[in-house]
Order: structure tokens, then C-alpha cells, then sequence
């Protein structure tokens, strides 16, 4: 006996955004199901009380044929979104993955000022994750760094930005075995 079979379709990219509640994330995946979509990639946090969940998922109906049956979803005061993804090729790592943590006391540009300093050595984000509690800023990302970048001048700079920020930085490469 076999399974069921995954779609291989077209790739679709799913954004439901709105108020957190329970059961979001069950009843909008249980209508992919329904639609025989597979789940890919996906991506869920909850930001001040508000659900965010990107999704990629490969599925025979359409963008459009997705967006009306999530619209029940989005009648519950979540904003749904539903676009099919152009055929590309798949993301190749530009280098070897970073772990970059920066903490100290909240203020604006921290997250432009840091990633600034990936961007200008080619370093390719994969995840930034920030929160604020009682005053204390934290930025968590993932990042690849590609093999040509002077990691030691990278993270000089990353020391730099970070005295004239007044946080606390730390750069260190990561295991493929840590992601």
C-alpha cells in the first residue's frame, strides 16, 4: 500500500497575516489540504498579538483557486494572500552560515546599521528574527557569508557598529548540523 501522492505543481506562496487566535494555522493548512497542496517551506511567529505565517507549497489549483478557498480565513478579519511563484532556479548558498546576535538597549537603525555590514560583503540573509522586552533589543540572524568575505574585517566592523550603537554583537560560524 502506498501513500498519498505529493503534488508537484506549481509552487504558491501563501501570507495570512491578522489578530492571533488558536486554530489558524490548523484550519488555513487543513484547506491546503483539502486542495491536495503539500507544504514546502514555511515560516510562523506571532508579533504583539498579531499571527504572521508565510508559506510556500506546491499544489495543481491555481493562486486563484488557493486565494478562494483561504477566503473563509480571511472573512475572520486575517488578511490572505496567495501568489504563484515564477520558475527559478533554487537558491544555492552564496557561502558558509553565520549566526549573528546582537543585544543591548532598544533605539532605531539597529537591524539597518548591522545588516548593512552583511550586505556590503555579499552576505545572503536567511532569517532575522528581532524582539523588545522591558527595553532590551535582540536581533538573531542567520546569515551566509560568502567564502571571498574577510570574516575577520567583517566582524571588526560588526565591533565598530556596535560601540557606536552601544550593543553587543557576536559573529560565529554555524555547523551545517546547528540548522
Amino acid at each position: 500500500m502506498t501513500g498519498p501522492s505529493v503534488s508537484q505543481g506549481r509552487l504558491l506562496v501563501v501570507t495570512i497575516v491578522g489578530h492571533d487566535r488558536p486554530g489558524i494555522i490548523a484550519r488555513a493548512t487543513g484547506v491546503l489540504a483539502e486542495l491536495g497542496a503539500n507544504l514546502e517551506d514555511s515560516s510562523m511567529t506571532i508579533l504583539r498579538g498579531h499571527f504572521a505565517m508565510v508559506l510556500v507549497a506546491s499544489a495543481e489549483v491555481t493562486a486563484d483557486e488557493a486565494q478562494s478557498a483561504l477566503a473563509t480565513l480571511a472573512g475572520t478579519s486575517l488578511s490572505v494572500s496567495v501568489r504563484e511563484v515564477p520558475d527559478e532556479s533554487v537558491h544555492a548558498p552564496v557561502g558558509k552560515p553565520y549566526l549573528l546576535s546582537v543585544h543591548g538597549a532598544d533605539r532605531p537603525g539597529i537591524v539597518s546599521t548591522v545588516t548593512a555590514q552583511l550586505s556590503d560583503v555579499g552576505g545572503n540573509i536567511t532569517d532575522l528574527t528581532t524582539r523588545l522586552a522591558d527595553g532590551l533589543y535582540v536581533l538573531v540572524v542567520e546569515v551566509e557569508v560568502p567564502d571571498a568575505a574577510d570574516v575577520g574585517a567583517l566582524t571588526g566592523r560588526l565591533a565598530d557598529v556596535a560601540r557606536d550603537l552601544g550593543v553587543d554583537v557576536s559573529l560565529r560560524a554555524l555547523d551545517t548540523d546547528d540548522l
